[in-house]
Formats: C-alpha cells, structure tokens, sequence
C-alpha cells in the first residue's frame, strides 16, 4: 500500500511538477465574520484570536484564498500611510495584520483588512513564512 502511496505521488510529480502533499494546505485560517474570530489550524495546533473586519460601509471579501504576498511592515497607501504589522496580503490591499486598536478587536472596525492582535498577527505571519504561502488558505465566511 505504502509503495503504490509513494508511486502516485512521484507520477503526480512528474507530470504535474508539484508533490501530492502540496495539494492540500499545511496552514488553514478560517475568518468567521459574524463571531468576529479567525481559527487558525497548523499541523495539530489550533488557535482561535478574536479579530475586527470591515466595518459598516466597507466590505471584507469572502472566499477562499491563498495568500499573495508577506510583508514584516507595510504602510496603508490608502489609508493616512496607516500602519500594518506583520501583514498576510491574499487579495489585493486586504490582509490580515496586527493593530494598535486593540480594544475594537471582536467587532468589525477596519476599512476591510482583517485586524489582530500584534502578539497573534506576528505568530500567524510566522506561520505564513514557514508553511509557505503555496501551503496556506484563507477562508473567509459569514
């Protein structure tokens, strides 16, 4: 059994130039809006933070996506060059990155990013680096 396991995925390798364990994700971030939480599950760990998304008159879009690109420190270009730490972009300008309004966090307050805490924020950008972003998914839903 273990042989014909480690035969389909060199085949898949060969032809699809990818390995069967990078089909599925190592590192899963589901944003539940409603509870204003984001779990997060790497390997046999799981951490559930509380988060703050859009506020009323602006969208967090929801979907599933890989994340884009990483950025240790980002300005908002859009936004007064407002700071984001440790910041996870997976569609366009929004990400998922730490905040200095701690206090909002569990209700929606931001323009559309999914805000956290800085301590959470840096982990889950640690665990971005590391799992890479090819093996990281976000899921965002109501």
């Amino acid at each position: 059994m273990k042989k014909t396991v480690l035969m389909a995925a060199a085949l898949a390798t060969m032809l699809l130039g990818s390995s069967v364990e990078g089909w599925a994700a190592k590192l899963v971030a589901r944003i539940d809006v409603s509870s204003q939480t984001m779990t997060v599950r790497y390997g046999q760990a799981v951490y559930r933070w509380r988060v703050s998304t859009a506020r009323k008159g602006y969208i967090t879009p929801r979907g599933t996506y890989r994340p884009q690109r990483t950025a240790r420190m980002w300005y908002s270009r859009k936004y007064d060059l407002s700071p984001m730490p440790h910041s996870v972009f997976y569609r366009g300008g929004y990400a998922i990155h730490g905040t200095g309004a701690v206090k909002s966090l569990g209700r929606p307050a931001s323009h559309g990013c999914v805000r956290l805490h800085p301590a959470n924020a840096a982990a889950f950008y640690s665990m971005v680096r590391q799992a890479g972003l090819r093996n990281t998914r976000i899921v965002v839903t109501n």
